[in-house]
């Protein structure tokens, strides 16, 4: 079943359960992509990041962001992602922006930017900020890391994973969750079980703890879409998100209470929607961070869906906080 022949659309698939209109509660979350520079080129990134994007948010924009953040009282949680978000020059202001305003600050941290010439600071900045860090490792084996993320990155991450255990990130001191993947066209496992696992192998292979495993499906969009249309397994990738539809997922979405913003200052119903140029709209028209003072204004707006929403609800179901179900 390929992208542009679904038997039913995600809507249609969600009106046969009952659900008449996704729409947004009161948000509780900001998700700001500050980026796509990165210093890694991960196969399934679905932000196509690299060391060689330019993309990045300028300073006013930022700025900006921590007004929005001070002007709307709904939002506990400022989540910096990217790219490799500590890589923008804005990254420490908006984490000591949010800190003062005593919000929550998660950082998305692909672990290996910590050891990246310059940014020796960062593991003091996040403990000193008490920042929330959720970390890539989609396995804790060297061969299946390196060949998602590239050569060498599962020992770097080894290492970085460490430092942060070090100054007590994962000891039950600050907040650390690992994020995995599959490495090809497959579905998440069980969360639980598979977090047991990882426990086993990184406490008895390298010494390292942590605090949860958040599991996530595949987005078929970006480098991963390109990746299937190769091998011609996009149609397959697609007939299992959609033949492993679960109604269950559909209340616990991340877009029902998170609000993305690009490195431009648009407003989009979460990065996946940012990344395919989905706008937040209202009364019909694309929404940015100048348009509004208080988020907590966009509860009851329609959430606009696609066929990669078919990612979030299959199986267990997926988010920014691991699986739903």
């Amino acid at each position: 079943m390929a992208l542009g022949i679904l038997t039913a659309t995600f809507d249609q698939t969600l009106a046969q359960h009952g659900v008449r209109v996704l729409a947004r509660e009161v948000p509780h979350t900001l998700q700001v992509n500050v980026g796509k520079l990165c210093n890694q080129a991960c196969h399934h990134c679905h932000v196509d990041a690299g060391p060689r994007r330019v993309e990045q948010m300028a300073r006013s924009t930022a700025e900006r962001v921590i007004e929005l953040l001070a002007g709307s009282r709904s939002i506990s949680t400022l989540d910096i992602t990217g790219g490799a978000p500590e890589l923008n020059a804005n990254f420490a202001m908006l984490v000591e922006g949010a800190h003062e305003l005593d919000r929550r600050v998660m950082v998305r941290c692909n672990l290996t930017v910590i050891l990246v010439e310059g940014m020796g600071w960062l593991v003091d900045f996040y403990r000193r900020n008490r920042v929330e860090l959720v970390c890539s490792l989609p396995c804790y084996t060297a061969e299946n890391v390196n060949r998602q993320r590239g050569n060498g990155v599962f020992d770097k991450s080894i290492e970085a994973l460490r430092m942060l255990n070090a100054v007590g990130y994962g000891r039950g001191e600050l907040p650390l969750a690992l994020v995995y993947n599959p490495v090809g066209p497959s579905l998440a496992p069980d969360q639980a079980e598979l977090e047991a696992r990882y426990r086993q192998e990184l406490s008895g292979n390298f010494g390292i703890t942590f605090d949860k495993l958040l599991t996530l499906n595949n987005m078929p969009i970006n480098r991963l879409a390109a990746q299937l249309e190769r091998e011609d397994r996009q149609p397959e990738y697609m007939g299992l998100l959609v033949n492993h539809f679960n109604p269950a997922t559909v209340n616990g979405l991340m877009c029902r209470t998170l609000v993305s913003v690009g490195w431009q200052g648009d407003l989009y119903d979460c990065d996946f929607n940012q990344m395919l140029a989905i706008p937040l709209e209202r009364d019909g028209r694309a929404l940015t961070i100048y348009d509004l003072d208080d988020l907590a204004t966009l509860a009851g707006t329609r959430i606009a869906t696609a066929p990669h929403c078919f990612g979030c609800t299959a199986g267990a179901g997926s988010s920014c906080g691991g699986a739903i179900a």
